[in-house]
C-alpha cells in the first residue's frame, strides 16, 4: 500500500530526476518572485505611506483626511529635500570660493617668482647654462614619483683661448 502511495503521490514519473529538478526550479523562481513582490510592496509603503489609491473609504471626509495626511507627508519630504539641496548648494559655493582664493594666491605667487627670475637672470654669469631660462625650462622634466621637477645642474662653460 505504501509503495502504491509513493507511486501515486508523484504520479507515473515519481522517480524522474529531470521532473524533480524542474519542480525545484519552478518553486525557487516562484519564491524569488514572491520575495520581489513583497519587497516592492514594502518599498511602496515606505515611500508613500498609506497610498490613497489602495484604500477604500466609507465617507468623503475620511478620504479627505487620508489624502490630507498623505499631502502633509509629501510636503514634509519636499521640505527635507529642499533643505538638502540648499545645504549642498551652500557647501559647493564654499568650495568654489576656496578654490578661487587658492587660484588667486597661486597666481600672485607665480607673478612674484617670475619677477624674481627676471631680476636675478641679469645677475647670472653669461658662461653659465642658467643664463638662458627658456633652455632650462625645455630641459626640465617632471618626476611623478617624487612630485618635483628635475632641472639640469648649473654648469659654467669656460672657454680657453689657444
Amino acid at each position: 500500500l505504501q509503495m502504491l502511495e509513493r507511486q501515486v503521490v508523484g504520479g507515473e514519473q515519481a522517480k524522474n530526476k529531470d521532473l524533480k529538478e524542474k519542480r525545484k526550479r519552478r518553486k525557487k523562481y516562484a519564491d524569488e518572485r514572491r520575495m520581489q513582490l513583497v519587497a516592492a510592496l514594502q518599498q511602496l509603503n515606505e515611500d508613500s505611506g498609506d497610498w490613497v489609491l489602495l484604500n477604500v473609504y466609507d465617507s468623503i471626509q475620511e478620504e479627505v483626511r487620508a489624502k490630507s495626511k498623505l499631502l502633509e507627508k509629501m510636503q514634509e519630504k519636499l521640505r527635507a529635500a529642499e533643505t538638502e539641496i540648499k545645504d549642498l548648494q551652500s557647501e559647493f559655493e564654499l568650495e568654489k570660493i576656496d578654490y578661487l582664493s587658492t587660484i588667486r594666491r597661486l597666481e600672485r605667487d607665480l607673478m612674484l617668482f617670475q619677477q624674481l627670475l627676471d631680476q636675478v637672470q641679469s645677475l647670472v654669469r653669461r658662461d653659465c647654462n642658467y643664463s638662458n631660462l627658456e633652455k632650462i625650462k625645455r630641459e626640465s622634466v617632471w618626476d611623478e614619483e617624487t612630485g618635483r621637477w628635475k632641472i639640469p645642474e648649473p654648469v659654467i662653460q669656460k672657454t680657453r683661448l689657444p
